[in-house]
């Protein structure tokens, strides 16, 4: 068993190869050899290391804009398991085949606020779920139309930013 520092210092070397040093091989040296990673609104990642390792080099790190930021909100740390809320930032400069598959590049910004569920297993991830709201990105690239729906772009992120703002905007808006 990981103590809980060792787990959040594996979770942040992860992060670190992925998002910062984008070495597209490394990551899942930080993983165990069946591990699991699914982005779930968009069932994308793979199962066990040779497809987590795919994943990574041909639709994961290789394709992040350069301008992607990543905003940490809070983080959950349990005996086995972190959970991160993040508001990840990027202009959609690239085809992102694990955020937006089939949507080309649209130049526009994104702004989604993201939660990570990852647990361990001898000191090293052994799955990675990661969840956000599709709807929320195809409003921000204009592959969905929010006029009629109960959806909002990037008023979500904003609002977990900044509790504060107003509450009730959707219903408010389509009653």
């Amino acid at each position: 068993m990981s103590t809980k520092e060792e787990m959040i210092a594996v979770w942040e070397e992860h992060l670190k190869r992925e998002f910062i040093t984008r070495e597209p091989d490394a990551p899942p040296q930080t993983m165990t050899a069946d591990a699991i990673v699914n982005h779930v609104p968009t069932m994308t990642g793979g199962v066990g290391i040779a497809e987590v390792r795919q994943f990574y080099r041909e639709h994961m790190v290789t394709v992040n804009p350069n301008d992607l930021e990543i905003m940490p909100v809070s983080r959950t740390v349990g005996d086995d398991a972190i959970v991160d809320e993040l508001v990840v930032s990027f202009t959609h400069s690239r085809v992102m085949d694990y955020l937006l598959p089939g949507i080309a590049a649209t130049g526009k910004r994104v702004q989604i606020p993201v939660v990570s569920v990852v647990h361990f297993r001898d000191g090293k991830i052994a799955s990675e779920r990661v969840y956000w709201d599709q709807a929320s990105v195809l409003v921000q690239v204009g592959a969905l139309d929010a006029a009629d729906l109960p959806v909002a772009g990037v008023e979500i992120a904003l609002k977990v930013l900044d509790p504060n703002l107003p509450s009730n905007t959707l219903i408010d808006r389509l009653s």
